[in-house]
């Protein structure tokens, strides 16, 4: 496999992505979740360049892609979602499946709701679109959305920290020496960037926006029916099993899987994903 690290600009803003695989291969698009960037998909990308076109972008404000500044670009996930489906564009992605992840979800969602007829598949890996699937991890934010104090905003910093990055890779895994420190620390090095920290408290509070769209992405599954495989880390303590169960209920024919591992699955179980992804989608890609 070679991969290939490149960058686009996205009217005017430079977005970065790996890509592999033949560019006349079915393509899937994977989106990245907090605090991440694209590196998260460094074991999966193999996994899948055989048989598909493989990009992976870093959305504004993560890894490489340029950060504006917040009076310049407003950090929100509908502005985030234009971007992406922008970047799709420059880069001639016409129909793809989406992999998506944590803040991956809302935005490949909003992507399916924008085109949906570009969408061929979703693989959601724990990227949650429905209220039982969220934790009581949300409280903290729940608390800023219902008064956007500043007390309310800088309590939230503690979820910037090094230990609570260490927490999201290793919470609910059975051996935390499976855990690479090379993702959380890439992770701590893009949040410790001068005004990193306002972006990501600005998409805390605009997360709001995610949970009120869950209706219209609801509905865009009853009636699209796209294929979806939910491939979750049952031990998040985030997103419950329970939203990945959901799926269900508007794609009755939804393959749900569980992994016996926390929120960042792919740092234990790229593999299992991997033959998973291969088997779903050489059913539903033609």
């Amino acid at each position: 496999m070679t991969a290939r690290f490149n960058t686009v600009d996205v009217d005017g803003l430079k977005v970065f992505y790996r890509s592999a695989g033949d560019p006349s291969a079915p393509a899937v698009l994977l989106l990245h979740g907090f605090p991440s960037a694209s590196h998260m998909f460094r074991d999966l990308i193999p996994e899948l360049a055989s048989q598909y076109h493989v990009v992976a972008p870093d959305l504004p404000g993560f890894g490489m892609t340029e950060q504006p500044a917040r009076d310049v670009f407003a950090y929100t996930f509908e502005n985030i979602a234009k971007v992406i489906g922008r970047f799709t564009e420059a880069l001639g992605l016409t129909r793809f499946a989406i992999y998506v992840f944590d803040y991956g979800a809302p935005v490949g969602f909003r992507l399916a709701l924008a085109h949906p007829d570009r969408i061929t598949a979703i693989v959601s890996q724990n990227g949650n679109t429905y209220r039982e699937g969220l934790s009581e991890g949300f409280a903290p934010l729940r608390s800023y959305w219902n008064e956007p104090t500043e007390a309310n905003r800088n309590a939230l910093r503690a979820l910037l920290s090094p230990q609570t990055t260490l927490f999201q890779y290793t919470h609910g895994v059975s051996d935390p020496e499976l855990v690479s420190p090379d993702g959380r620390n890439l992770d701590d090095f893009y949040l410790a960037r001068p005004g990193n920290d306002e972006i990501q408290l600005d998409l805390f509070g605009d997360y709001e926006t995610n949970v009120a769209l869950y209706g219209k992405i609801q509905a865009y599954l009853r009636n699209e029916r796209p294929p979806v495989l939910a491939i979750w880390g049952k031990n998040d303590p985030f997103f419950s099993p329970q939203g990945a169960e959901a799926f269900k209920r508007d794609v009755p024919n939804a393959e749900i899987r569980f992994l016996d591992t926390g929120h960042f699955a792919l740092e234990t179980h790229a593999r299992e994903i991997g033959a998973a992804m291969r088997a779903f989608l050489a059913t539903h890609l033609r």
